[in-house]
C-alpha cells in the first residue's frame, strides 16, 4: 500500500508525493524527465508488504527503459500472473507483485486489467509513446484523483496532492457538498467536493497522451469493469451457501498472502466474525495462536454494546484482542487530523473510531489488516431493506412468504406489522418510489435550513440516490437486487472505501477486504434477492455458508449496529456545544449556503432531543472545519 503521484505538463517537485508521507514510510522515489509538453514527474511513498527488500522500490522501471510504473495496491494472484509470464519468457528480478503488475502490462497491455485479482491505482509512463496509462480496480478500494486543464495532467493518491495546482480553484463544488449536506452522501460521482478535482471511478481507465491539446476536453475515461445484472442465477440455498463458502475462502486464501504480520479490525459482527474464524482456520492453529491479533472499538453504553460477541470469537479462535475506546473529548481533539486525511468531510464520528483502530494496529506493529467492507452492500445487510424486500414478495403474489416475514420481524426486531407494510408501501410499485424518492429528496433538499442562495439551483433536483440509479439503468427498480448493485457499485462501498483506506493509510496500515473480491461480489450480484432476506434475517446465504465456523451467539445474531459510536449521546451531552459552535462558525463563513434561522432550529432540536436524531449537525460542521483546513470558498 503506496502512495503515487503522477504528472505531464506541470511543473512541479516532490513535495507532491511527501504530502502522502504517511502512505509510505518505507521509502520514496522520485523520477523526472521531460517530453514535448513540458515535465513529465512519476513519485511514489512505499508501504513494503510483498517484498520488502530495495528491490520492490518504485518508480519501477522496466529493462528496456521505455516503461515508468507507479503502484498503490496489492495484486494477491501475483504468484500465479509471474509462472504465467514466465512461460512467456519474461524474467524477474525481484519478488514483488509491482514488477509483475509491470511485465503484465508490457506483455498484455491494457487487456492485462482483467486478469488481475486485487485492489490497485497505478500510472505507467511510456517514454517511447509519450503518455500515461492510468487504471483503478474494480471497486475502487485503492484511490486515484486527477486534475487536467490547460496547464497539464496531474494524479495522485489523495485530494491534498493536486489542491493547489495552477488552474485548481480552491473552491468547493457546491453540487457535490448539496449532496453531502442534504443525503449523506459523497464519492458517488467522478466529481470531488473540490471544485475541478475528479476522481477515476472505480473500474476505470485513461490514457494521456502528450500530442493531444490539454484544458479543451476531459480525458477519454473508459470503463473496463462492469458489474453482472442482477437477480440471474437462481440456484437452491444449499447450492448458493456451498458456492459462496468456496469463493470466500479462495478470496481469503489469497488476501492472507503477506511478507509482513497481519491482523483484522473485528466488531462482534457476521462479517469481521467470519474473517477472523476463515483466518484462524486457513493459517491453523499453531500458526495463528499468538500471532494473529483483531483489534476492536468498544463503547460502554448498552445499545452499542458488542464486547460478547468479540469475546466469543476470541474464545473460540485464541487470537490476540486489543481494544480501543474513545470519549467525547477524544473526538475534539482528533477530528482535525482526521479530516486532514480524509481530504472531505465525512458523515460521523464513526470515522474517528475507525482511525483509533488503525492506531492501534499501528502500535501492536501490524501492517496489514482484513475488514469486512462489502457484504452488507452485496448481501443486503441492512435492515432498511426489509421494506423493500417485503415489497417485493407482494408484488410477486408471494403472500405466505410475506406473512411470514411479518410475523418473523414482528418477534425478532419487535417492528408491528402495520409499521412494515407501511415501510414497503413505496416500494410496492415502481412509479409510486419514483415519485416517493423525489418527494423525499425536495422535503430534505428543499427545507429552509437548505435554502441559502448557492443551493437554490439543487432544490429542485433529482436527488443523489435518484440519479445514480439512473445511471445504473436500475431507475425506478426497487427489488432487492437492483439496491445491492446500486449500493455496491455507486452510493454505499465508494464512499465507505474512502473512509477505510484513509484511515488505514494515515496510520502506514494497509486495509485489505475480502468481501470484495470480485467473483465473490459478481456471485452476490446474480443472486439479486435471493438467499439473502428471509423471513427476519439478513445476509442468510452467509450465514448458511458460515454456520460451522461462526460462535452460535455471532451467527445467531439478528441486530444490526453497523460500525457504531455512541453518537447521539456525544451530541446532546458533551459535545452539544462544540457541535453548535462548529454550526454556528460554518453559517458566518460560509453565510449564501444555508438559511441561518432555519439551520439553527433545525440544529437546536436536534442536539436539544426535541427531535430525532440527525446526522445533519455533524455534517454542518463539517463542512465549515473542511473549508477552514483547506483555504476554500464557496
Amino acid at each position: 500500500m503506496c502512495g503515487i503521484w503522477a504528472s505531464l505538463g506541470f511543473v512541479v517537485d516532490r513535495v507532491r508525493i511527501d504530502r502522502v508521507a504517511h502512505r509510505g514510510p518505507d521509502g520514496s522515489g522520485w523520477h523526472e524527465t521531460t517530453c514535448s509538453r513540458g515535465m513529465v514527474a512519476i513519485g511514489h511513498r512505499r508501504l513494503a508488504i510483498i517484498d520488502t527488500s530495495d528491490a520492490g522500490i518504485q518508480p519501477m522501471q522496466d529493462p528496456s527503459g521505455r516503461y515508468l510504473l507507479t503502484f498503490n495496491g496489492e495484486i494477491y494472484n501475483y504468484k500465479e500472473l509471474r509462472s504465467e509470464l514466465r512461460d512467456l519468457g519474461v524474467a524477474f528480478k525481484t519478488q514483488s507483485d509491482s514488477e509483475v503488475l509491470l511485465q503484465a502490462f508490457i506483455q498484455w497491455g491494457e487487456n492485462c486489467l482483467p486478469r488481475l485479482l486485487g485492489m490497485f491505482a497505478f500510472v505507467i509512463w511510456d517514454e517511447a509513446e509519450k503518455r500515461l496509462f492510468g487504471a483503478r480496480d474494480r471497486f475502487g478500494i485503492k484511490p486515484l484523483y486527477y486534475v487536467a486543464n490547460a496547464s497539464g495532467v496531474g494524479f495522485a493518491s489523495e485530494i491534498k496532492q493536486l489542491y493547489d495546482l495552477p488552474g485548481v480553484s480552491r473552491r468547493m463544488n457546491l453540487a457535490r457538498v448539496y449532496d453531502f449536506l442534504s443525503a449523506g452522501i459523497s464519492d458517488h460521482t467522478a466529481e470531488t467536493m473540490f471544485d475541478g478535482i475528479h476522481q477515476l471511478r472505480a473500474g476505470e481507465c485513461v490514457t494521456i497522451d502528450a500530442s493531444e491539446q490539454f484544458g479543451t476536453e476531459p480525458p477519454k475515461i473508459r470503463r473496463w469493469y462492469e458489474l453482472p445484472c442482477p437477480g440471474t442465477l437462481n440456484p437452491s440455498l444449499e447450492l448458493a451457501a456451498k458456492t459462496y463458502r468456496a469463493l470466500f475462502d479462495d478470496a481469503m486464501r489469497l488476501h492472507l498472502r503477506s511478507d509482513v504480520p497481519l491482523g483484522s479490525c473485528l466488531s462482534g459482527g457476521l462479517d469481521s466474525s467470519t474473517i477472523v474464524c476463515a483466518t484462524h482456520e486457513m493459517m491453523g492453529h499453531g500458526a495463528f495462536a499468538g500471532q494473529f491479533t483483531a483489534v476492536s472499538a468498544v463503547f460502554d453504553e448498552k445499545r452499542i454494546d458488542e464486547r460478547r460477541f468479540i469475546d466469543a470469537v476470541i474464545e473460540q479462535t485464541g487470537a490476540k484482542s486489543r481494544r480501543v475506546t474513545l470519549d467525547a473529548n477524544a473526538i475534539q481533539s482528533m477530528v482535525g487530523d482526521m479530516l486532514w486525511h480524509q481530504d472531505e468531510p465525512f458523515g460521523s464520528t464513526s470515522i474517528c473510531a475507525q482511525g483509533a483502530v488503525f492506531k492501534s494496529a499501528a502500535d501492536a506493529g501490524l501492517k496489514v489488516m482484513l475488514d469486512g467492507q462489502g457484504a452488507d452492500e452485496a448481501l443486503a445487510g441492512y435492515h432498511w431493506l426489509f421494506g423493500p424486500a417485503l415489497a417485493q414478495l407482494l408484488r410477486g403474489g408471494r403472500l405466505l412468504a410475506a406473512h411470514r416475514m411479518l410475523s418473523a420481524r414482528r418477534a425478532a426486531h419487535g417492528v408491528a406489522k402495520r409499521q412494515q407494510l407501511l415501510q414497503a408501501a413505496p416500494h410496492v410499485l415502481a412509479a409510486a418510489w419514483r415519485a416517493n424518492a423525489r418527494r423525499y429528496h425536495r422535503a430534505r433538499g428543499g427545507a429552509d435550513w437548505l435554502a441559502g442562495s448557492a443551493f437554490r439551483p439543487f432544490l429542485q433536483q433529482p436527488g443523489p440516490f435518484e440519479t445514480t440509479a439512473q445511471a445504473l439503468g436500475v431507475e425506478g427498480r426497487t427489488d432487492v437486487g437492483a439496491m445491492c448493485l446500486s449500493l455496491t457499485s455507486a452510493t454505499s462501498v465508494p464512499m465507505l472505501l474512502h473512509w477505510e483506506d484513509r484511515s488505514s493509510m494515515m496510520h502506514g496500515i494497509e486495509a485489505r477486504v475480502p468481501f470484495l473480491d470480485h467473483r465473490l461480489v459478481e456471485y452476490a450480484i446474480r443472486l439479486g434477492g435471493r438467499h439473502k432476506l428471509v423471513d427476519a434475517e439478513t445476509k442468510v446465504v452467509l450465514r448458511r455458508a458460515m454456520a460451522d465456523r461462526l460462535p452460535e451467539a455471532v451467527l445467531n445474531r439478528q441486530d444490526k449496529l453497523g460500525f457504531a459510536t455512541p453518537e447521539q449521546e456525544w451530541a446532546q451531552g458533551p459535545m452539544r456545544d462544540f457541535m453548535r459552535n462548529g454550526v454556528v462558525k460554518t453559517l458566518d463563513m460560509y453565510p449564501t449556503l444555508l438559511h441561518r434561522e432555519a439551520t439553527l432550529d433545525l440544529v437546536d432540536r436536534a442536539l436539544d432531543g426535541r427531535a430525532g436524531f440527525s446526522f445533519t449537525p455533524w455534517r454542518i460542521l463539517m463542512v465549515g472545519l473542511w473549508g477552514e483546513l483547506f483555504g476554500l470558498a464557496a
